[in-house]
């Protein structure tokens, strides 16, 4: 079963959720502002922080929350972020990205730097594991919204790549240049989604056992507690047995 699409359930039943949700709003937010700082402060007229917006809503960020993180980059009182991705790899050789958002990058590159080395891992140069992942665009549905072939048929004609469906929901993929208009054609007919994103989709897994995900968990949640650390991507592979037991 593949990670990128696991890791939030992984979270899920470490029960870590409310000082995970603060740390998530507060990104959310950031990237709310940076994308309004960025091009127009209209969500219509700017994919990037209609998506923005959109993810927030998602996970039931305030809307007081999203007008605040428009208004700070419309007031110019937003601090000038840099956006630096991090590549290296994990335990067991586990392929590992990091997108940041920072005002400092020297702080970064070495808080970084020091928690991949204190988790057995290494941090590489870039393009050192990009290569085993492809840009992509996601949208989520939940299973209310249809069964597998009616999504799917939408998804189609959409412009959409791929389409999965499991227990957890549905799972549209399309390449990462289509995602707004995929996302604005698949809304006409399902409804609104439950996301919209840009995603590092592994095209090649490395397989783990009990030990390695608990290994590679310490070092990701210890990457995402860093509030200069937007998002992790993993390409770690783990069988049903193996996720039971985390």
């Amino acid at each position: 079963m593949a990670g990128h699409s696991k890791w939030a359930n992984i979270q899920h039943r470490k029960g870590r959720q409310d000082k995970l949700r603060s740390k998530l709003f507060s990104k959310l937010a950031k990237e709310i502002t940076v994308a309004a700082k960025m091009g127009d402060p209209d969500p219509d007229k700017n994919p990037r922080l209609r998506m923005a917006v959109k993810e927030g809503k998602s996970q039931s960020l305030p809307k007081d929350v999203i007008d605040r993180a428009i208004k700070k980059a419309i007031g110019g009182d937003a601090e000038n972020y840099d956006e630096i991705r991090y590549e290296g790899y994990g335990p067991n050789g586990v392929a590992v990205i990091v997108e940041t958002m920072t005002d400092n990058k020297n702080r970064t590159a070495s808080t970084v730097r020091s928690t991949f080395s204190k988790n057995g891992g290494n941090l590489g140069e870039t393009g050192s594991v990009g290569f085993m992942f492809d840009r992509k665009g996601e949208v989520t549905y939940g299973l209310d919204v249809g069964d597998a072939d009616t999504v799917m048929e939408a998804a189609i004609e959409a412009g959409a790549e791929d389409c999965e469906t499991t227990e957890d929901g549905h799972r549209i993929i399309c390449a990462d240049t289509d995602l707004n208009d995929v996302s604005t054609a698949l809304e006409a007919v399902l409804g609104e989604t439950e996301s919209t994103k840009l995603i590092w989709q592994p095209n090649m897994s490395t397989e783990l056992d009990l030990e390695g995900m608990e290994k590679l968990m310490k070092l990701v949640d210890a990457l995402e507690d860093d509030d200069d650390v937007q998002r992790v991507t993993t390409n770690f592979e783990a069988s049903d047995e193996v996720l039971a037991q985390l």
